[in-house]
């Protein structure tokens, strides 16, 4: 067992954030420590918790309870329906999370969903998403989202961004970052010690030596030689249409896709409610349930924890790490 919590933030309390975190508790009891950043009285399950001043405390209760570090919102709330008031709060609550695994008191950090519209219009939020955002927070300066479940690992290169900016925002620097970022902790937090990922092109049949788009052969496939040469395991550029069935995957560890969809569309057609989102590159794990804040099912006790729990399970085993 770990021997510091999982920091859990709560996410937009009218979304199915605390739901999931309850669910997800009562289904490991203290297998996996983790304390909760909210507002107690916004837990929409009559489960037991008990509210904690420090993450030492948790281990303590975790097996009987849900332990909560108190961060009381200042607005009513109505599952369902997020709160412009309450935006301040949710971004308040990651900060403290943040800083709570930085100064080593929590063995990593899970977040639920935001909403990013909400915090957007009511904090004057300025980033992307959550994994920008954490990234600020931590000072680093390029961070990676992977996306994680038993069958596949995939990372998109470009991520919160319209497909036409692709293009653009796919450089060579860009993208060899990537790879390295993803290289190294395929290796120092998933134990794989010759790490095998698979590129892919950007354009349909990888630009088709050129007569289907220039990106593939001007762009990835330089990248791709130059880290094979340095010893990397690399193969690609590869037609996305071709990389994603079950013989493709067993060749590799992880998939380099080159924008959003072509990444996410696969692994939640694989495994919808069991993927994990994990920040690589940040100095702490980060690991977050693969789905959003769920407005329309809020309140009614019909959400699927098994995203939350994967990313509590993955959490705590990268940590060990």
């Amino acid at each position: 067992m770990i021997d510091r919590p999982i920091i859990v933030t709560c996410g937009d309390p009218a979304g199915i954030g605390s739901e999931v975190v309850q669910k997800a508790w009562n289904e490991l009891r203290g297998a996996v420590p983790m304390c909760m950043i909210g507002d107690p009285h916004f837990l929409p399950l009559d489960l037991p918790y008990v509210v904690i001043d420090d993450p030492a405390e948790a281990k303590h209760h975790c097996a009987t309870a849900l332990p909560i570090l108190n961060h009381p919102f200042r607005d009513a709330l109505e599952l369902g329906h997020p709160n412009l008031s309450n935006a301040r709060d949710v971004v308040q609550v990651l900060e403290r999370g943040v800083q709570l695994v930085q100064q080593g008191l929590g063995h990593a950090l899970c977040t639920a969903p935001i909403a990013k519209s909400v915090l957007q219009k009511g904090a004057d939020f300025k980033h992307p998403g959550h994994t920008e955002f954490l990234a600020h927070l931590d000072q680093k300066t390029n961070v990676v989202m992977m996306l994680a479940s038993p069958d596949l690992r995939v990372v998109p290169t470009t991520i919160h961004i319209p497909l036409e900016q692709v293009p653009n925002a796919l450089t060579s620097e860009l993208l060899e970052t990537t790879i390295r970022i993803t290289h190294h902790s395929l290796s120092t937090q998933f134990g794989i010690a010759e790490p095998r990922m698979a590129i892919t092109g950007l354009n349909p049949h990888a630009g088709e030596d050129g007569r289907v788009g220039t990106e593939d052969n001007a762009i990835i496939r330089p990248v791709i030689e130059k880290l094979q040469a340095e010893g990397m395991l690399l193969t690609g550029p590869h037609p996305a249409d071709t990389l994603f069935h079950a013989r493709a995957r067993a060749k590799y560890d992880a998939a380099i896709a080159m924008y959003h969809d072509q990444a996410l569309i696969p692994i939640k057609t694989l495994d919808f409610d069991g993927g994990v989102n994990v920040t690589l590159g940040l100095s702490f794990v980060r690991t977050s349930p693969d789905h959003g804040t769920a407005f329309d099912i809020a309140g009614q006790n019909i959400a699927n924890p098994s995203s939350m729990i994967a990313a509590l399970k993955l959490a705590a085993q990268m940590g060990q790490r």
